[in-house]
């Protein structure tokens, strides 16, 4: 999956849900379920999502909603053999944004 965020420091909950195609409050859900997941929080109580947050979201979408594991099965996972799957996980992230740019250079020819 292809996500398009612009360059910043701290993505609030409402840009990261829109970027990934669900609702806000799997976001808030998933924070509680995946310890990986930190946003930071201000008085109010919003979340701030970091960069090192949204990779570990597009991390968990893949194994959950991409490959069908359960929660208890993505949080073992991510647990156990999390190095050599988040190796897996980069290289197929980077082939798709290569795909990306290609299918862009393509309509513009």
């Amino acid at each position: 999956m292809h996500i398009e965020l612009p360059e910043k420091r701290y993505y609030n909950i409402g840009e990261v849900a829109k970027a990934f195609g669900v609702n806000t409050s799997l976001i808030r859900f998933w924070e509680k379920e995946f310890d990986a997941l930190k946003p930071k929080k201000n008085a109010k109580g919003n979340r701030k999502f970091t960069p090192e947050d949204i990779k570990n979201l597009k991390f968990i979408y893949h194994l959950v909603k991409e490959r069908g594991f359960t929660l208890d099965g993505a949080k073992t996972h991510l647990k156990e053999d999390k190095q050599e799957t988040l190796t897996n996980f980069e290289i197929i992230s980077k082939l798709e944004d290569v795909k990306n740019q290609l299918i862009k250079i393509k309509q513009h020819l």
